[in-house]
Formats: C-alpha cells, structure tokens, sequence
C-alpha cells in the first residue's frame, strides 16, 4: 500500500465486516517524541485468542473469498520499518483496537494519504456505521463524525445526494485544516 490511509481503509473495513457500528479512527502526530500512531477502534465481535496469534500471518484470513489477509501484517511492516510496532487488542465481544506507532521523521514513513477520501469512501460505503477521526499534531486537533453529519441531514442518509454534498463539505475542511 502506498500510504497510511489505505491501511487505515483496510482495517476500518476489517471493523465493519466484524459487525462494528462504530468505528473510531485517531491519528497523533507527537513530533517531540518523533512518533505518528495510529489507532483503530470498533465495537465489533472481536477475535478469540487463537484469532487474535493468527492475525498477523499474512496466509490467515476470516474471508471465504480470497487465501491470503495481507491488511495487518502490511501494516505492521510498515510501522516496524521506521522502527514502530504494531499493537492488536481484541476479545469476543469486545471489539478490536489496533495500533500502529510509526517513526514520524523516519525516511521510510510511509505519507499519511487522503484521509478525507477514506472517510468519504468509508461513511458513504457503510452509511449505518458510526465513523469518528480525530487527528492531533501537538496544541492543534481536527475532528470528523458521521453522527455529526447526519444530524445536519434532518434523517436523510449519509450516501444520499445531500448527504454526499455536505461530507464532502465537511471532509474538505477537515483536509484544508490538516494542511495549516
């Protein structure tokens, strides 16, 4: 992959697949620690034990359609790469986090991408799931909910033309405010 957020893409779809209606996505940028982590969180089935040792085999996967699970352990090279880690915490039931803790000025850091066009690919996809962002770098903080959208929506769904227009609009600011 060729940035962070088609990883983040990725394991979010992970998160809906498991039967997540919430999924929450952090980025911090920590530039006194020289760190970029990433956290992935949902509310969905979570994995057992015996899951949660396979996740990172890159020729284990849940799904019936393809052989191989490449989205961790892509992600997992890629932190490491910088000299990071990639940390997974789930239990039946309890939903999944992961974590991926990147060098932040390490030359093999891979950008962090469109975030704006994830989360507009990711809310209109799945308009039942609730997606928030929030993404830090020192004093400053951007934020983004799809509950927060559809309360501007008056009931109409997220994926419908109005809801398209105004998520675009609001993921626009969020891209404009990521640059400054």
């Amino acid at each position: 992959m060729e940035d962070l957020s088609l990883h983040i893409l990725d394991i979010a779809e992970n998160s809906v697949r498991a039967g997540a209606t919430r999924v929450e996505i952090r980025v911090c940028e920590n530039g006194e620690e020289d760190r970029l982590s990433i956290r992935i969180a949902d509310d969905g089935r979570g994995m057992s034990a015996e899951m949660l040792a396979q996740a990172r085999d890159a020729f284990f996967t849940t799904r019936t359609e393809r052989r191989v699970g490449l989205g961790l352990p892509l992600l997992e090279q890629a932190a490491r790469a910088t000299g990071g880690r990639l940390e997974i915490d789930s239990a039946p039931g309890a939903g999944t986090q992961v974590l991926a803790v990147f060098g932040l000025s390490h030359l093999d850091r891979q950008p962090l991408g469109d975030m704006a066009g994830t989360l507009l690919a990711l809310a209109v996809g799945h308009p039942q799931v609730e997606f928030t962002y929030l993404h830090q770098r020192g004093d400053w903080q951007s934020s983004f909910s799809t509950a927060a959208i559809r309360a501007q929506l008056s009931g109409r769904s997220v994926s419908s033309p109005q809801g398209i227009a105004v998520l675009r609009q609001a993921l626009e600011n969020l891209r404009q405010q990521t640059r400054e």
